[in-house]
């Protein structure tokens, strides 16, 4: 009837002074449907599906009247149930309906085959077809579609599927999809036309997706991904509105496969138009606590400045948390612009919008099952009642996640209340794993073999307690030690905390390969904590510290029973001995970090005081510093500055233990891992023994190969350390896999220390550079004898000529007696006060196993004895 109108319509507009056309040929009659009953009606050739179950898929019934039109659609129906794989119709003459039919196959499995990037069960979950269903040729073609999609998502368009048959036994079937995944699709070139500003080089530096490249090897952001293609659109005019291009557009955007399928051209046409400049800038508030002018005057955008649409946008956060901090939650801020084209300057009002001043309705915590309430609550620095305080808020926030028991990025929602001056806060929590239990042994050169097991509950019972137990075992160091922390008492904001300490340490050095040790140290004790805020970001901690301390040398620095300053050093020797040490001290600690674990943003710095000598058998005054402060820059970026000091001074002047009254135990010491670029104990005062040789003619020289030297670190009375660090942001993908790289440069000192000693009751001789030589005892026999070598090597007791028989000398002295020591020269190194400078690049790890940290670091600056270290590796350490 459609197709007749417009046939009509032209028919009307013949004038009527046109002769008329000759008629159209008549067409010829159609035949009308005869119509006939169905006297009988059967189905032939099911299997599994019962005969009634294939009539009710049609409208064939005994008794009823047919054409052939009743029969086509009959065949259709059956068709369309997916079952069957054949239908035929006899007996149409006769009215006896015969339906003849070969069932679909059952599907006994389905077989992937070709695929190795991406996993069976990735696939599987995606197609339809699946064991002891019905086959069909429809499924097939959508599963293929399926399987392709897939491996375009992954970039490899060129990927192929080729399904397969294999007829088996009682109409079964086995389904198999032969996949070509062909190589990932890389962008081999990506164009950019009209642009005349900014060259394409610094264009691609926008946009996520990069060209395909060698050293782009292991990026997958070469791959082709149609909805980075937008978002790169996106990054393009972010980037022209920050330089002031504000008719800046995208007019195309296309990506070509290249024919043979494994590489995309991708091309923009772009418009960059002309760049603007900020023109008047005010604030219209319709708020009357607020003055229009004094508000426009602390905009960080100035009239002249070039337009930069993020400007605008952090303007508008700006006013948000300024009106916030009046108590003002809903605060609708407009940007209203006024482009002159013809001055190319954008004219700015920023519109605040009449609001009620907000009060909290009620604070709503949801999602803890583990984490009692009150944990939650009391970080919140707003009650119910409260007038609403955006900085609050924010600080509420951060102390939340500063927790360290939820999710990271947490954030406090600020939802509309009954009415329209009441807002109600949301803390919607996620909670995460707090427990934390390692568990390693393995084997080291330097520490043989080693033993950790360390457990740590950060919220023990879901109150925010911390409970922990520690034992290392190696064999050069052994420690147990179990810590407990509640940071409310009596839920009161007091922070008590103690901890119980048995702890077994042997210092070393090195001789060529060797790892000798030179004195342990087993240390027995316990401290008492407590803690208590002053103002928001201020607190005041105390402790009490009680310590035994057994300090014992090696039997090889012993002759006789007594300790050997020729083998030892006096600065060994002196250490040596049992002492007790009671110690009360404080910190005084300034906190604004918007976390704890991880901070981007803030600042923290501490001072603390120990005084040892309340009783006890030692007596110091220990100071130490410390700060940090982290800005984030930006695009992921976290720059950080840290400083760190501190000086321990003695109450005992010369009488104490150890040179100017102090412990070797107690001295400051700096190097790995604090230290990057150093190795342990590796800047700062030490003495190194440097033994002679003798050379080809016969003369006695310092040995020049460094592993011959004897090096003892003797530690400090003073240090300081800074570091200024650039955290690194990586993909979603190194994300997830907790890797977080970071390059620094540190500068820091060890120094004021008093010159030991020297080994002064030995007999001793000058070199030409004036550096004093020890030399070696006289050998003795049990008699005090002096003992002398003859030219056989044999020993004597005669100062000259060969003992006779007369009994004037005691005789010849068996051979393997040998000297106390050979002959040394002994220097006093690296106390200095000047800087030691490294630079490097680091890596965070959160892995399975407990956080890791590799470090390639160089020591640009150094003193003479400082023991650099090129690559560091440090396990289990908190970072």
């Amino acid at each position: 009837m459609l197709s007749g109108i417009p046939t009509l319509a032209l028919a009307q507009a013949v004038p009527a002074t046109q002769a008329p056309a000759e008629p159209a040929p008549a067409a010829a009659p159609v035949a009308p449907a005869v119509e006939r009953q169905i006297k009988s009606l059967r189905v032939e050739g099911s299997q599994r599906i019962e005969a009634e179950t294939a009539l009710s898929y049609t409208k064939l019934r005994i008794g009823q009247t047919y054409t052939n039109e009743t029969l086509d659609q009959a065949i259709k129906d059956l068709y369309a149930s997916d079952l069957f794989a054949d239908v035929t119709v006899s007996g149409a003459e006769s009215g006896d309906i015969v339906l003849r039919v070969r069932e679909n196959p059952i599907i006994n499995r389905v077989i992937l085959e070709g695929n190795k990037r991406l996993k069976e069960d990735k696939i599987t979950k995606e197609i339809r077809l699946k064991p002891r269903q019905v086959f069909t040729r429809t499924a097939v073609r959508q599963d293929v579609a399926r399987i392709v999609e897939l491996y375009r998502r992954q970039g490899r368009f060129g990927a192929s599927v080729a399904p397969k048959m294999v007829a088996l036994d009682q109409n079964r079937v086995d389904v198999v999809f032969e996949i070509s995944e062909g190589p990932k699709s890389k962008v081999r070139q990506i164009n950019i036309i009209g642009n005349e500003v900014f060259d394409d080089d610094k264009l691609r530096e926008q946009m996520a997706t990069k060209q395909a490249r060698l050293f782009r090897l292991l990026s997958s952001n070469t791959t082709y991904d149609q909805d980075r293609l937008a978002y790169d659109q996106q990054k393009l005019r972010q980037f022209y509105l920050t330089e002031g291009y504000a008719d800046f557009r995208v007019t195309s955007a296309v990506a070509e496969l290249t024919p043979d399928k494994e590489d995309f051209i991708i091309t923009y046409v772009v418009e960059e138009g002309a760049r603007y400049k900020f023109g008047e800038v005010s604030v219209d508030s319709d708020i009357r606590d607020f003055d229009d002018k004094a508000l426009a005057k602390t905009l960080a955008l100035k009239k002249g400045d070039w337009y930069n649409a993020k400007l605008v946008e952090d303007t508008v956060d700006s006013l948000s948390q300024t009106t916030g901090l009046f108590g003002y939650a809903f605060t609708e801020i407009s940007p209203e612009f006024q482009r002159d084209k013809d001055a190319l300057t954008m004219t700015i009002n920023f519109h605040i919008a009449e609001a009620k001043r907000s009060y909290i309705e009620r604070v709503d915590i949801t999602g803890n099952t583990q984490t009692q309430d009150k944990v939650i609550r009391r970080e919140i620095r707003l009650a119910e009642g409260d007038a609403f305080n955006s900085f609050q808020v924010k600080r509420s926030q951060d102390r939340i996640n500063s927790l360290g028991y939820f999710q990271e990025k947490f954030e406090i929602k600020q939802t509309p209340g009954s009415t329209p001056d009441r807002v109600i806060l949301g803390a919607n929590v996620e909670e995460r794993a707090t427990g934390e239990l390692q568990l390693s042994a393995g084997f080291s050169s330097l520490e043989r073999f080693i033993l950790q097991f360390n457990i740590t509950q950060r919220n023990f019972r879901g109150k925010g307690q911390e409970l922990r137990l520690g034992v290392n075992y190696s064999s050069y160091s052994k420690s147990v030690e179990l810590g407990f922390t509640e940071p409310y008492l009596f839920d009161k904001n007091i922070a008590v905390g103690v901890d119980v300490f048995r702890r077994d340490f042997n210092a070393f050095n090195f001789v060529g390969n060797d790892r000798q040790t030179t004195y342990s140290q087993v240390s027995t004790g316990f401290q008492v904590r407590a803690g208590v805020p002053m103002t928001e970001y201020w607190s005041l901690s105390a402790r009490y510290g009680l310590s035994y301390d057994e300090v014992g040398l090696d039997d090889q620095f012993f002759r006789n029973g007594q300790c050997s300053p020729l083998i030892a050093g006096r600065y060994l020797c002196d250490a040596i001995g049992n002492r007790l040490t009671s110690s009360v001290g404080y910190s005084l600690i300034y906190d604004s970090l918007n976390s704890r674990l991880r901070p981007t943003a803030g600042q923290r710095f501490t001072f603390s005081q120990d005084f040892a000598g309340l009783g006890g058998d030692v007596k110091y005054l220990r100071t130490r510093f410390d700060a940090a402060k982290y800005w984030g820059i930006g695009s992921g970026f976290v720059l950080s500055a840290l400083a760190e000091g501190g000086y321990i001074r003695s109450f005992e002047g010369d009488r104490g233990p150890g040179i100017d009254g102090i412990r070797i135990t107690d001295r400051f010491y700096l190097g790995e891992p604090q230290f990057r670029g150093f190795n342990i104990r590796g800047v700062g005062p030490r003495v190194q023994r440097i033994p002679y040789t003798t050379d080809a003619t016969g003369k006695q020289v310092l040995v020049t190969d460094r592993n011959s030297i004897t090096d003892d670190a003797l530690g400090g009375k003073a240090y300081y350390l800074s570091r200024l660090e650039l955290e690194i942001p990586l993909g979603a993908g190194a994300r997830e896999l907790g890797l977080r790289p970071s390059v620094y440069v540190q500068a820091g000192s060890l120094f004021s220390i008093r010159r030991p000693l020297p080994t002064a009751e030995f007999p001793t001789t000058v070199n030409a550079n004036g550096e004093t030589i020890v030399l070696p005892l006289p050998e003795r026999n049990d008699a005090g004898q002096t003992l002398y070598t003859l030219p056989s090597g044999e020993r004597t007791t005669c100062a000259a000529g060969i003992p006779g028989a007369n009994g004037s000398c005691n005789g010849i002295i068996p051979n393997g007696s040998t000297n106390l020591s050979d002959p040394f020269l002994e220097r006093f190194l690296g106390d200095s006060p000047k800087p030691r400078l490294s630079v490097g690049f680091g890596v965070n790890w959160t892995s399975p196993f407990g956080p890791l940290r590799i470090d390639i670091a160089r020591a640009l600056l150094k003193q003479d004895g400082d023991d650099d270290k090129l690559i560091t590796f440090n396990v289990g350490t908190q970072f």
